[in-house]
């Protein structure tokens, strides 16, 4: 399926444009299945551990004591996002999740350099989705999408979920609530909550899951096009990113296969330089384009070409730096001990979040009293 294509050097004979035909192409899948697959066991082995670490509080620590693996924080993107915001108010990370700090902030890194590759290279729902995608493709015998009158309005929802939680952490709650909620009971054991979640999840939940895997079997990538707010951050992130795929419209000779392998169905045949907040940097277009340097994925600063091998060490890269930088600087493991998580588990049941203005408003008022109090 990824072997490449050995072809010679021939001549594309197009009307009036004679060009070679190139001779590397069909790599790109090759090496993001690779990293994909890679990343996914590591979530895998990830979770894992984590089940073990579960059992074990369970066992009212009666078992023997496993390791929690600070990489379950990566599963916690809101508690992530909210750490980031106090860290730039305080100067400080804070030790309830540091290593979801880490990782978000590597992903964000990453967007800004590679565009939102994160969601082509490393995602494990993204790899989910284009697997979901490839089985549709098969089905179908080609690319369903939702009519322009519904795609549009659809592909809203990510940026509406994005603006509530942007709205809620950074215009609602004030720096006192924000490290308050940070260090609350409920945020201190967000993983573990996570976990039940999934682990007794109620009828209602299994059947929107059932829905939106049946809808991604239709539609490639339904939930990471309208419904994602991860993905829509780092959409807008990606717009800044000084990468991007460029097209030489004089060697293009208008096949339209790069606009037909497009996952996000861009019109990438259509562009000279693709700026678009859906496109994920998978390089398939580049991929399947028949014509020496007609598509490159490249700077917008130079006339250097980034080969796809590169963009995939890059963002692994990129990600390793940042994430180890979290951990030799002992930053990476949190400061819950195993005493504090046996007694929340014994409470979980009676911790919850704010689920709208008012609570949060509460929150604001609980912790400018109990800051007060300190004063």
């Amino acid at each position: 399926m990824f072997r490449a294509i050995n072809e010679k050097p021939v001549i594309i004979k197009a009307p009036g444009k004679p060009y070679k035909r190139r001779t590397d192409r069909n790599k790109v899948r090759k090496y993001r299945f690779i990293v994909q697959s890679l990343f996914a066991a590591l979530c895998v082995w990830i979770g894992t551990e984590f089940y073990f670490f579960v059992k074990y509080l369970e066992s009212s620590g009666m078992t023997y004591s496993p390791y929690r693996p600070p990489g379950v924080e990566g599963f916690l993107p809101i508690s992530s996002l909210m750490s980031l915001y106090h860290f730039f108010l305080s100067g400080e990370i804070h030790p309830a999740h540091p290593a979801g700090f880490f990782i978000l902030v590597a992903i964000l890194a990453v967007s800004l350099l590679f565009g939102k590759s994160f969601c082509s290279w490393l995602c494990p729902i993204g790899f989910l989705s284009e697997m979901l995608g490839d089985i549709s493709d098969k089905i179908f015998g080609r690319r369903l999408k939702l009519p322009r009158f519904a795609d549009y309005p659809m592909r809203s929802i990510k940026y509406l979920l994005l603006a509530f939680f942007v709205w809620s952490i950074f215009f609602l709650m004030t720096p006192l609530a924000l490290k308050a909620f940070l260090g609350s009971p409920y945020n201190l054991v967000a993983d573990v909550k996570m976990y039940y979640f999934f682990a007794e999840i109620s009828r209602t939940a299994l059947v929107i899951i059932g829905v939106l895997l049946l809808l991604s079997l239709i539609f490639r990538n339904f939930w990471c096009r309208y419904l994602c707010p991860y993905g829509a951050l780092l959409g807008i992130l990606s717009l800044l990113s000084p990468n991007k795929i460029k097209r030489n419209p004089t060697n293009c000779i208008d096949c339209g296969r790069c606009a037909k392998v497009c996952p996000s169905f861009i019109g990438v045949d259509r562009a000279k330089t693709v700026v678009s907040d859906e496109c994920t940097a998978c390089l398939n277009c580049v991929d399947v384009c028949p014509v020496e340097n007609t598509l490159k994925y490249k700077s917008v600063f130079g006339r250097r070409n980034i080969s796809p091998k590169m963009v995939a060490l890059g963002v692994v890269l990129v990600f390793i730096l940042i994430t180890g930088w979290g951990m030799v600087s002992g930053n990476w493991r949190n400061n819950i001990t195993t005493d504090e998580y046996l007694h929340h588990q014994k409470l979980l049941e009676s911790y919850g979040h704010p689920t709208g203005a008012g609570e949060i408003s509460d929150l604001n008022q609980k912790a400018n009293r109990e800051n007060n109090n300190i004063k």
